[in-house]
């Protein structure tokens, strides 16, 4: 069993048998219900991505080139603009978020990478002292949550850190979610975030090192106990997948591209399990 698919199920059996309810959730299910759900609070996890480990599970396929694709519209075109993530990338499942009239996720993500300029001061923060402790990203933008409506960020904060081992300089990428799906969102957000720590790597020509990850609120939602359930009687692949970036090292980060990227050796278990998402 992979080191992905041992935490995957052992948090969904943490989560089924010591988490609580929720109470006045915000969410709702398409049909206009309260989405509850049973949470568990204060979850790590760390991957060593130099020696193999990656955060995907095998228990189900995720798709990984559509959420590439939302962190290049989020990093690269730094835009809360649906129109562009629909026509340029065809991915269309952020479209249940819009800002009704506005074509937009509200004064989110994107605009809020663009309002601060932060992806090339991370960059150029990184080029003059890679060493520097001071490499964080944040979407949490109270004066933005005021300026319009739309859901506040999950995945709101990354840091980067290097470390020079043997001659060769590593980067180190931290994530922290507030709130993460466990049985939906939970490997596309870790995956989508190795993505961009690769993309950062190659533009120095350093190696990728460890994945940190936390997250506040790990939860699953009441309509997805029974899958939750399959999820655990499944057998995992042996095999391990890699996620492999295939530009020369020194390529500029914005011009990397979703195709770039290849899963190796993932052979995920199938059917696919179907869930209706909270809103």
């Amino acid at each position: 069993m992979t080191k992905a698919d041992s935490i995957f199920k052992e948090n969904i059996r943490k989560i089924m048998e010591e988490g609580v309810f929720s109470e006045n959730a915000r969410p709702r299910y398409k049909d206009g219900n309260v989405a509850n759900s049973k949470y568990i609070t204060g979850c790590f996890a760390e991957y060593d991505l130099a020696k193999g480990e990656f955060p995907i599970t095998t228990l189900r396929p995720i798709p990984i080139k559509s959420s590439i694709k939302e962190i290049l519209w989020i990093y690269q075109d730094q835009t809360n603009d649906l129109s562009v993530l629909q026509e340029k990338y065809g991915v269309q499942y952020w479209n249940d978020w819009e800002v009704e009239g506005t074509g937009t996720i509200g004064e989110r993500y994107g605009a809020i990478v663009k309002k601060h300029d932060i992806i090339s001061k991370i960059l150029k923060q990184l080029e003059e002292n890679p060493w520097n402790r001071r490499n964080v990203i944040s979407l949490w933008d109270y004066e933005a949550f005021d300026q319009s409506a739309g859901l506040l960020p999950c995945a709101f904060q990354t840091m980067f850190d290097v470390r020079r081992v043997n001659g060769d300089i590593y980067l180190d990428a931290t994530l922290t979610q507030r709130s993460n799906d466990m049985l939906v969102a939970h490997h596309i957000n870790a995956m989508q975030y190795v993505a961009l720590q690769m993309m950062i790597a190659k533009h120095f020509g350093w190696k990728v090192g460890k994945f940190f990850y936390f997250i506040n609120n790990l939860h699953i939602y009441d309509n997805q106990f029974e899958q939750a359930e399959e999820l655990l009687r499944r057998t995992p692949s042996e095999v391990e997948p890699r996620l492999v970036l295939n530009v020369p090292d020194g390529t500029n980060f914005f011009d990397i591209k979703a195709e770039d990227f290849e899963l190796v050796d993932y052979n995920p278990v199938k059917p696919q399990l179907k869930f209706d998402l909270a809103i």
